[in-house]
């Protein structure tokens, strides 16, 4: 069994040389800090199982409280800042929170929805004026965590529940496989109402008693200022895309680095090798879901190929199956599934989506789409539901999007299935053009026919000024599918 994700924070509290913010915080003033805000829980009448939603701008507290939660036994529901009051009312009614924390201006708003509310600032007052010394309740290693809710792109919201062993195990594994040790310094400048920011970067730091240069968001000027500083970044495409259109990203800027983490979507091989091309580093991708945390990752030492997200975490088991459940052979595209102390308890209050969704034994379908290769890297082929079958065959959009991705002036793309009167469905590429760049679409599709079978070559290609993303950058394809759905209702 992993050492509890307090445990570990009270070993490296007890290192009066360990720093957690960079210029601000140790880990001893972190312990302090959650101690006291898990009292100031207690005072507001949450107990061990109550849910707290916290729908906050992205600050240093906010991982305190995350920390204080696990201390007090209350389980932590991060919402992202940016939803409305009225997106924000499906968590607030299906999740039931004890406290709703949010920003003053919402307080109101909050409480009308029926609600108990309270703004930050007044709960940050409160827990200032407890004691540190908080006696944590007992807790086992399948005590509710946390519950995050997917991104509904494809229907409503679900609440995913992690167990304090889905973290802790997660982590171990981690910070073993990337290397991490208390030398290293982590440039946090991703969301926190994330698994990605909220889990996999905070508690890299924290078992390793490694240091962070904090970030409220990512903006470019602030982070290439801040990575003389740090040893590791993680980040979204979107990052590493942006940061290659600033001239200022050199060798030199980043010659303390050890080590780029790329996750949340799918990273061009455009971008790996432009990155490397520009600063002498090979991002390392891996692939995680809200619902299992990390799955795969490349290898720290060793290759770490473009367009695949590498091979199993140790004590993490990943197959490709077929439609009739049959374990694949490498090179056979099938349907992801994964099992291990990693994989999530189920959807909150969700029982028979929770049975859909897992096969016998314990293995949970992901929905993703992918192919092992005969070295066990992993390729992520696309979402099942954006697999475009036309004409009766299969087109996965990864491929394509690699080709088109190849192609000079094209700065990104997303390829989806239209529904068509003659095929079921037709490929349709949207594209951005790169800066100054100018696109001709039979130019296009002439270029990929080297590339591609002739079924798998776009009817059409739609150049576009922008995708509709989510917060984490991921391309919203459901949305596209709906704007271009009656692209060929008069063929």
């Amino acid at each position: 069994m992993s050492v509890d994700v307090i445990d570990r924070l009270r070993d490296m509290a007890a290192r009066a040389d360990r720093v957690w913010i960079q210029g601000s915080t140790s880990y001893g003033d972190l312990l302090a800090e959650t101690g006291r805000m898990a009292h100031a829980l207690g005072a507001l009448g949450l107990a061990k199982g109550d849910r707290l939603l916290v729908q906050v701008e992205k600050c240093p507290e906010v991982l305190s409280l995350y920390l204080a939660c696990l201390r007090a036994g209350v389980i932590f529901l991060p919402v992202n800042p940016g939803y409305t009051v009225a997106e924000t009312q499906h968590f607030l009614t299906d999740a039931e929170p004890a406290l709703a924390l949010v920003e003053q201006a919402r307080v109101a708003a909050v409480e009308e929805l029926g609600a108990r509310a309270m703004s930050f600032v007044d709960f940050l007052a409160l827990a200032a004026g407890q004691g540190a010394d908080f006696p944590d309740p007992p807790h086992a290693p399948g005590d509710l965590a946390a519950i995050l809710y997917t991104s509904g792109t494809t229907g409503r919201s679900k609440g995913v529940m992690l167990s304090r062993e889905n973290l802790a195990s997660n982590a171990e594994a981690l910070v073993d496989l990337w290397k991490f040790t208390e030398t290293d310094v982590l440039l946090h400048a991703l969301p926190v109402f994330h698994t990605h920011g909220l889990f996999v970067a905070t508690n890299c730091a924290l078992y390793a008693g490694a240091s962070l240069v904090f970030q409220r968001s990512f903006q470019p000027d602030a982070v290439l200022a801040d990575l003389p500083k740090a040893t590791v970044m993680m980040g979204v495409p979107t990052f590493y895309s942006r940061l290659l259109a600033d001239p200022r990203l050199t060798p030199e800027l980043c010659r303390g680095m050890r080590l780029f983490i790329s996750g949340s979507a799918p990273l061009s091989p455009a971008t790996h090798a432009e990155w490397r091309a520009r600063t002498g580093h090979v991002i390392l991708e891996r692939y995680g879901m809200t619902e299992t945390n990390m799955i795969t990752s490349n290898p720290c030492d060793g290759e770490r190929r473009a367009g695949t997200v590498g091979m199993p975490l140790p004590g993490v088991e990943v197959r490709v199956t077929g439609p009739d459940g049959a374990v694949l052979a490498p090179g056979e595209a099938g349907s992801i599934e994964v099992r291990g102390p990693n994989v999530f308890g189920g959807y909150w209050r969700l029982p028979e989506k929770t049975a859909e969704e897992f096969r016998p034994g314990g293995w949970f379908v992901t929905g993703d789409l992918g192919a092992f290769d005969a070295e066990g890297y992993l390729s992520i082929l696309g979402r099942a539901k954006d697999l475009v079958i036309t004409g009766g065959l299969n087109v996965y959009p990864a491929e394509v999007e690699a080709a088109l991705d190849d192609l000079p002036g094209i700065a990104a793309s997303a390829v989806i299935g239209v529904p068509h009167p003659d095929f079921g469905e037709a490929v349709v590429a949207c594209v951005i053009p790169a800066a100054g760049a100018k696109l001709d679409e039979a130019t296009i599709r002439a270029a990929l026919r080297d590339r591609l079978a002739a079924f798998k070559i776009p009817k059409r290609v739609l150049v576009l000024s922008e995708f509709p993303r989510n917060a984490m950058g991921k391309v919203q394809k459901a949305d596209l599918r709906r704007l271009h759905a009656g692209l060929f209702a008069d063929d």
